[in-house]
């Protein structure tokens, strides 16, 4: 019903939109960026052939591998523990008003000259938070019982959420502050969407690999089965 609504308004919004809207052509046009797909490609590697894109593309290819585990498998995990994928979904309602709120303030803080002082201060507190979500992950079982998780669990993981969030904002807005800023401005849509797009990779592939590594890095243990390790799927399921 949700998405049956939500598609419903964006077909008619856009439709909308496609009806009244015109283009002032009284407007004399800017001049183009690029005349074309090929032009566009050939300036996209002008621009990532200077060392200091290279070496920036480099750093945040890899900045976030560090996170990826805690921030890819932690949801799953806790699943798996028994935690009801509903209140985790029903979890995420408070973090929209704090995302909403969190770039408005971390802008304040990186609309100076240098703006990715707030993207690595936030970076060890990321990464202590990676610890807390392994731990809420150990401690899920610990604390369950029939009638399934008692509410302070729920309140310790609402609180690691949002403080996870303020990390992770702190270091989004932070890197695209920094793009905006050293982005040439004759070419600023074309720089901007090469640096966003590489920013947005690096936090994908690691997230990726995490997932792909979860199975053979987990150390089963067979119960009343003796002699096998079950450290392939084909041996688990037997």
């Amino acid at each position: 019903d949700f998405l049956f609504f939500w598609g419903a308004v964006f077909l008619v919004t856009t439709t909308l939109v496609a009806l009244f809207k015109k283009e002032n052509k009284e407007l004399i046009p800017a001049k183009e960026e690029t005349k074309g797909i090929t032009d566009t490609y050939r300036l996209l590697f002008s621009i990532i052939r200077m060392p200091a894109v290279l070496t920036f593309c480099l750093l945040i290819l890899t900045s976030k591998v560090g996170f990826s585990a805690a921030d890819a498998v932690t949801g799953l995990k806790l699943v798996e523990e028994g935690v009801p994928k509903e209140h985790l979904a029903l979890l995420a309602v408070p973090m929209v008003p704090l995302q909403i709120i969190l770039p408005l303030v971390i802008s304040k803080y990186t609309a100076g000259p240098q703006p990715l002082n707030t993207f690595y201060k936030a970076m060890p507190f990321r990464l202590l938070l990676g610890l807390e979500f392994a731990f809420l992950v150990w401690w899920a079982p610990k604390v369950k019982h029939e009638g399934g998780f008692p509410l302070y669990y729920y309140a310790v993981v609402v609180l690691s959420y949002a403080l996870h969030q303020i990390t992770l904002y702190s270091m989004y807005v932070a890197i695209m502050a920094f793009n905006a800023k050293v982005s040439d401005p004759l070419i600023g849509g074309t720089y901007m969407t090469l640096l966003n797009t590489v920013s947005n990779l690096g936090g994908n592939w690691p997230s990726t690999v995490a997932l792909w590594l979860v199975d053979p890095l987990t150390v089963k243990e067979c119960a009343g089965a003796q002699g096998h390790a079950c450290r392939t799927a084909e041996a688990a399921e037997v």
